[in-house]
């Protein structure tokens, strides 16, 4: 699967990606999504059992913007 069509099939949620092929930039081209979930903390969890693996962790979507002032 794409990038972009795992973008559209969990809109809003992070990803665990098994990736097969990345762009010049390291990006995500293509892959297996092994988990997703609206919680970062459980794809961390997840991404203990990935040793040996090439994977990713992306989130689906814009991630909000959060200012902070002094």
């Amino acid at each position: 699967m794409d990038m972009n069509e795992m973008i559209k099939k969990y809109p809003g949620e992070w990803l665990l990606i098994e990736y097969e092929e990345l762009d010049e930039d390291l990006n995500v081209k293509q892959g297996k999504v092994i988990a997703h979930s609206t919680d970062k903390a459980k794809i961390y969890q997840r991404l203990m059992e990935t040793k040996g693996k090439n994977v990713s962790v992306e989130f689906a979507g814009r991630l909000p913007v959060v200012a902070v002032t002094f």
